[in-house]
């Protein structure tokens, strides 16, 4: 049984079809790339998936269970959780404000310290600057920090949109370092990613939307070397 399974979803901004009819699964323990051009769907389907955008058609099942018509507050209950693109962190509010706030579903205060200082040992940059607002943080701080608050709900499926946006090449190879070390410890992962050829290879399986469909799906090391996936979104065939 997959832990997530979208089922023929399809989801409308107005009257614009975003996503016609997709089919998609992760498995637990699994690290699974949604790629695309701007505009594909991408987003759409993680803020789906969030509850925080109503399907026109189909279902989306967790752990076997229909949370179709579930709130957004219920399904980050059920173990899902989303850092969203561009960060979206309480700028205003210091690093360990946000992380607490990440929280705001528990109620066991040691569990939630123990889980700040677990974050702090993944994050170490993070440590040195815990009363500091995290607006002004670098563009890399604060995407830790929504990465990092998005696990203090303890979530089973973790959902990234778009982690490396706008970051230098080497603080985005230290933020696919740490999604490895998550995944590493138990936690599934579903990205959608603009580096496409770094995300694949960072991940089990891979998902190609094009105009709201999926074109492409299957284990991601055989999809780094098919020609169509090349030319369209690694920089041309071999």
């Amino acid at each position: 049984m997959a832990l997530l399974e979208l089922k023929n979803v399809s989801i409308n901004y107005g009257a614009i079809q975003a996503v016609r009819g997709i089919n998609l699964e992760v498995a637990e323990g699994e690290v699974v790339t949604l790629i695309g051009a701007n505009g594909a769907g991408k987003s759409t389907t993680l803020r789906a998936v969030s509850r925080l955008l109503k399907l026109r058609e189909g279902s989306i099942h967790y752990q076997g269970v229909d949370v179709t018509k579930s709130s957004a507050d219920a399904v980050v209950r059920l173990g899902i959780a989303m850092s969203p693109e561009g960060r979206q962190v309480l700028a205003r509010q210091s690093v360990l404000d946000n992380l607490e706030l990440g929280a705001y579903i528990r109620r066991d205060r040691s569990g939630i310290k123990a889980d700040i200082a677990r974050m702090f040992g993944l994050f170490p940059r993070l440590a040195e600057r815990k009363n500091q607002s995290a607006g002004t943080l670098s563009g890399g701080e604060q995407q830790m920090l929504a990465i990092a608050r998005a696990m203090m709900s303890r979530p089973k499926l973790l959902m990234l949109d778009e982690p490396s946006l706008g970051l230098a090449p080497l603080i985005v190879l230290e933020i696919f370092s740490i999604i490895r070390s998550l995944n590493a410890e138990g936690t599934t992962i579903l990205l959608v990613e603009q580096n496409a050829k770094l995300a694949m290879q960072h991940s089990n399986r891979t998902y190609v939307l094009e105009a709201g469909q999926i074109t492409f799906f299957g284990a991601s090391q055989a999809l780094l070397s098919d020609e169509r996936v090349l030319q369209a979104y690694l920089g041309g065939g071999k």
